[in-house]
């Protein structure tokens, strides 16, 4: 899915918070955890919103890159695992919780849960295609669905749907 994409799903900072911490909400009923592992660089925001509402204080990264150009998901490369203190919590890091922003295809989900097998992991979005990898989510949008997150836009102009969007 790239931004070109006919349905757009913009979201701005206050719906961003309010989604983060509705996932804060259903995951205090999860929990307890010993950490968190935010999957860089789209897990930033909402694992700082989450360890803040959860009270937790061993937060770790886990950097993935797979947009390599903003549009299209491209081969997945690992730039930074995930620290021996965290790996070693629980067995397959049972206590751990991980999060990112979305999950879309599932490619990037499925290296971190081959990494912490029995961790929980949650995202704020989820996508049909990679839903079955996660535990807890907040909010499904269609498979071809581009979502613009508040830290990807400016302000601009809108056109009215009816006018299919165009200016």
């Amino acid at each position: 899915m790239s931004p070109s994409s006919p349905k757009a799903f913009p979201v701005s900072w206050d719906q961003f918070h309010r989604d983060a911490r509705a996932l804060a909400w259903r995951l205090a009923e999860a929990g307890p955890f010993k950490a968190l592992v935010c999957i860089t660089r789209g897990g930033l925001v909402p694992a700082a919103i989450v360890a803040r509402e959860l009270e937790l204080r061993l937060i770790e990264t886990v950097c993935i890159a797979s947009y390599h150009d903003y549009t299209s998901q491209g081969e997945l490369t690992v730039l930074k695992g995930i620290t021996d203190a965290v790996m070693s919590i629980g067995e397959g890091g049972k206590g751990v919780l991980v999060i990112d922003d979305l999950v879309d295809t599932g490619k990037t989900a499925r290296v971190v849960r081959d990494m912490l097998p029995n961790a929980h992991f949650a995202t704020v979005y989820a996508k049909p295609a990679g839903r079955p990898l996660v535990d807890t989510f907040v909010t499904e949008v269609s498979q071809d669905t581009w979502i613009f997150f508040p830290w990807d836009l400016g302000l601009s102009f809108q056109a009215p749907i009816a006018d299919g969007g165009k200016g």
